[in-house]
């Protein structure tokens, strides 16, 4: 039991910053936006959650911190793609590529240095609980954070007037900017929210599962997370099985490798990205679910009438 436990928390750790990272670009992707920048301001999280941390001594600055980078990078996109109306896909790769090199650049006077990681919360009672206590009850801030920020997804756009007005603007902004609704700020506020959500899974990265500075240590979960968005049809509760899908296939690997199982370590590796092959290859026989569950002006600019 005991190593059935220690596994399925290594799996929750692997899945939160997915978890995150995927919900807020769901959010995004409601209102018609696509940002292909996720992995660009999750390793600027990553970065800067650290970066603050070791400055300041306090974990909980870093999360912030962490929340801030993201954020202040999805406002360069949002202006960049809303504003300049830029293209979408251009501009989310050319942030990625930005991220990965200023991460590498603010990062490099931490390299070596141990991180203070985010010590975990145990909830009174709950937590004494035997195998789930530990496992659900007993965990960092930031995972608490990303179920009640996938609940709180899941009410505000099935079960409130904005996220209504939300999901209209990702439905078909030009009908939505004729019953008045502000299509430019909308999207805008849902570019933040998914910055800040994948600044938090950066710093979920650097003060909790590693809890060190490694330079591109992101290591492609922005684009998981976006396979994950299309896995889970933009619905929330199955972003959270769907990270956690892929969160037990990336830790497999450990795993496979600790009890000595004679496969390449090469190969173990790529699991979690074949599996993200292989779950896109699965939604496109599908395509017709699909193509009704997408928002229909995904990725199409929005220019407001002078």
């Amino acid at each position: 039991m005991g190593i059935v436990e220690a596994i399925l928390l290594s799996v929750i750790t692997a899945a939160t910053p997915l978890v995150l990272a995927a919900a807020g670009e769901l959010v995004a992707e409601r209102s018609g936006v696509l940002n292909l920048g996720v992995e660009g301001m999750m390793i600027m999280g990553a970065v800067c959650a650290f970066a603050a941390t070791q400055l300041s001594g306090s974990p909980y600055v870093g999360v912030l911190a962490g929340v801030g980078a993201g954020a202040l990078f999805s406002l360069l996109f949002g202006f960049l793609t809303l504003t300049l109306v830029a293209n979408q896909v251009a501009t989310g790769l050319a942030l990625t590529l930005l991220g990965l090199g200023v991460s590498g650049m603010l990062g490099e006077s931490f390299l070596g240095i141990q991180g203070i990681k985010l010590q975990p919360i145990a909830v009174p009672l709950l937590s004494r609980v035997p195998f789930i206590g530990p496992l659900l009850f007993r965990q960092d801030a930031i995972f608490y954070l990303s179920i009640a920020i996938v609940a709180g997804i899941h009410w505000f756009l099935f079960r409130t007037r904005s996220g209504l007005k939300l999901r209209a603007v990702g439905d078909s902004h030009g009908s939505a900017h004729a019953l008045g609704v502000d299509v430019i700020r909308t999207r805008y506020l849902a570019v933040l929210f998914g910055g800040a959500c994948a600044g938090l899974a950066g710093a979920q990265l650097s003060l909790v599962y590693t809890p060190q500075w490694v330079e591109n240590m992101s290591a492609g979960r922005g684009w998981i997370a976006l396979a994950l968005v299309v896995f889970a049809s933009w619905r929330p509760w199955r972003v959270v099985a769907g990270g956690y899908l892929f969160g037990a296939v990336s830790i497999s690997q450990l795993h496979a490798q600790a009890f000595g199982i004679g496969i390449p370590s090469q190969f173990l590796s790529s699991l979690p990205y074949v599996a993200t092959i292989v779950v896109l290859i699965l939604i496109s026989h599908n395509r017709r679910m699909t193509l009704i569950n997408t928002p229909a002006s995904l990725g199409k600019p929005f220019v407001p009438d002078r």
